[in-house]
């Protein structure tokens, strides 16, 4: 079988099985499984198989006209490079562990077969993005992953927090897309093709004309499918969506697919320095702003939702320095280890019955309630923090190392003030990572209070998949050195300024965090008795939804009560409040466009119904009069007729005379 033929497969076979799910979901209910997994899974191997095939080489192409549309045609074609295959492999290895979590995770729940119908598409629909060759095709892909997200975010529709959150998802990554789209045809009427080779082959000859409008409408869609300021705010509200569609939306799909854009389109970006220092800028804001917010965060998932966000600025930060290499290896190693964040904290939920860290900081003995979670989101938090040897060292290392390139050798592609900006905020964000962090390790599991409870050990379907994703982000760093050809040929090799500045952050932001969680837990500075509930000790196991519904300000308001005993307090000061509620962005938005939008809405209304319907109901009413005047004269007395008739012709005949003498006199 051909490496064409195999790439045609990776994405149609989530594809069928999705279909077949959603068919056979109610009439044969227990082919629902195999359904999700198997294709899933068959998938990921055919990924794996293209990408060995591939080998870093020259690109695989092929293409078949889909359709004739005049001077612009659009190609059903396949481009896999080196970059398109790693990737592809991340997606079809998380979405594969996804799903065999889920079909434990998501056991008791009735809408399973719709769900694991959509994480098939959702996945397949990624892979299409991944290996399309054409932007039109790359679009029907793009836009399906929107559709599949406000499903899947709004799983637990029955919670008023899950439906606000779907929408909001929806509305928000739609609003990016209409200056996408506008780019998109823009780029393709300039170039003559929606190929991606020809775009590419364009931009290198010079024929794109002004190619910073084009590039700042595509820059729209990427903020809003990547959640890069300021269209980032959707992405935390997503974590009302079950556990595993967090980790599949933040490790491998939706996210990743902006990032992997501007990578396949990088020259045309390249093209503009204004382009370039704004796509830095935003990078700047995005990993900083989310470091913050992180640090304030009470809800497990909400503090993993803007460790993504700011981990997707590294990778726009190493694109907006010019290197794509060091992006696309620092998606490969986020999705990894995200993935194991994402999935051991569904694991924690439901052994600890709550979303919230401060409920699990007052348990002792969670880390013994579930030691596969412990030990591999150890892992994970250790490679997200960019500690060596772990895999976030050496990708995230790349990213400085490319910063600093560009801030000391900057040209006129990528100006020296766009990597300085990329190269300060990310070893500020490096701070604030190891800091969240270690906050979120030690109020997880270095509790005190009441015994966790004891709910037996967890399903090995969700477990084993733990333990696979944690070897990549452990090991994935490691093997860097051998990976040169599939990066553009660069190396990626750490160098000693970047390597002791990042990982000192690192330290620093660790360090300082636990002192400061160790002098807010002392005993003199707890709080007293009956002032914090108590977590019950043998609460029994909810859902997520139960989760969810019960921890309201996670996904919603956050509460207006204050726990003492949290170390983002201390260190954020009097920034905490505002970090909390995500620096107000969502208020701000309200106040310039949802309140304005709505009052506009209401002048509508009400011209509609005071001014439009009352000529209307003007017409009406008049007819209605009109009709009772003449009914009124209709007695069916003949007398009454022929007087009336006397009377109007004698009318007419004055009428007449006076007429007639008044023309004679002129």
């Amino acid at each position: 079988m051909t490496t064409t033929t195999l790439a045609v497969l990776v994405p149609l076979l989530p594809f069928l099985g999705a279909v077949a799910g959603l068919l056979l979901g109610r009439t044969a209910p227990g082919f629902v499984r195999p359904l999700a997994v198997l294709p899933t899974l068959a998938a990921a191997g055919l990924a794996v198989a293209v990408a060995v095939r591939q080998g870093g080489g020259p690109a695989v192409e092929a293409s078949t006209e889909l359709t004739p549309t005049g001077s612009v045609p659009v190609d059903l074609a396949l481009y896999v490079d080196g970059f398109a295959a790693l990737v592809a492999v991340l997606v079809g290895v998380v979405a594969a562990c996804v799903q065999i979590y889920s079909t434990a995770y998501l056991r008791d729940d009735p809408r399973y077969p719709s769900y694991a119908a959509l994480v098939s598409l959702f996945t397949s629909a990624m892979l299409l993005v991944v290996y399309s060759g054409d932007l039109m095709v790359l679009l029907v892909g793009w836009e399906v992953m929107g559709i599949c997200s406000y499903f899947l975010v709004g799983h637990y529709w029955e919670t008023p927090e899950a439906r606000a959150a779907s929408l909001k998802a929806f509305l928000v990554t739609k609003l990016g897309d209409v200056p996408f789209l506008i780019g998109l045809f823009a780029l393709a009427s300039a170039a003559g093709t929606f190929r991606i080779t020809g775009v590419l082959g364009a931009v290198a000859a010079g024929t794109i004309e002004h190619p910073t409008l084009i590039a700042l409408l595509l820059l729209a869609g990427v903020a809003g499918k990547s959640a890069q300021f300021p269209l980032h705010t959707w992405l935390p509200d997503a974590m009302a969506g079950p556990t595993p569609v967090s980790a599949l939306i933040h490790a491998a799909t939706m996210v990743a697919a902006g990032v992997y854009l501007v990578a396949r389109l990088l020259p045309l970006f390249a093209a503009s320095a204004a382009a370039m220092t704004v796509l830095a800028a935003m990078a700047a804001v995005t990993m900083v702003g989310s470091g913050l917010a992180a640090l304030a965060q009470d809800d497990i998932k909400r503090v993993l939702a803007y460790s993504t966000i700011g981990q997707l600025g590294y990778m726009t930060g190493a694109l907006a320095v010019g290197d794509r290499g060091a992006a696309v290896f620092h998606l490969l190693s986020h999705g990894a280890f995200k993935a194991v964040l994402f999935l051991a904290a569904g694991v924690v939920i439901h052994a600890a019955g709550t979303n919230s860290l401060a409920a699990m900081s007052r348990m002792s003995g969670l880390a013994r309630r579930v030691p596969d979670a412990f030990w591999t989101m150890t892992v994970a938090l250790l490679a997200l923090a960019a500690i060596p040897p772990f895999a976030g060292f050496f990708s995230k290392e790349a990213v400085l190392v490319a910063a600093e390139h560009a801030a000391l050798d900057g040209s006129g592609a990528v100006p020296a003030a766009a990597g300085w900006t990329v190269l300060v905020a990310g070893l500020a964000t490096a701070l604030l990572t190891a800091a969240y962090a270690a906050r979120l390790w030690l109020r997880t599991f270095r509790g005190r209070g009441a015994e966790a409870p004891d709910h037996g050990r967890q399903p090995l379907a969700m477990t084993s998949v733990l333990w696979v994703l944690a070897v990549p982000s452990l090991a994935f760093g490691l093997a860097y050195g051998a990976l040169p050809g599939w990066f553009d040929g660069r190396a990626l090799t750490p160098t000693l300024t970047t390597a002791v500045l990042g990982t000192g952050a690192a330290l620093v932001g660790g360090l300082v965090t636990y002192a400061a969680w160790r002098h807010a837990t002392a005993p003199a500075a707890r709080p007293p008795a009956g002032a914090v509930a108590a977590h019950p000790g043998e609460a029994p196991a909810v859902s997520e939804a139960a989760a969810i519904a019960s921890h309201a300000p996670a996904h919603g308001s956050v509460s207006a009560a204050v726990d003492p005993t949290d170390p983002g307090r201390l260190l954020l000061g009097p920034l905490h409040r505002s970090a909390a509620e995500g620096f107000r962005v969502d208020a701000l938005y309200s106040a310039l466009f949802v309140r304005p939008v709505r009052a506009g809405a209401r002048l509508v209304s009400f011209l509609d119904r005071e001014v439009v319907d009352a000529y209307v109901r003007g017409s009406g009413t008049g007819a209605r009069l009109l009709g009772a005047a003449v009914r009124r004269a209709q007695t069916g007395n003949v007398q009454t007729y022929l007087g009336a008739l006397l009377a109007g012709s004698v009318a007419v005949a004055v009428l007449a005379v006076v007429l007639s003498h008044t023309n004679a006199g002129s």
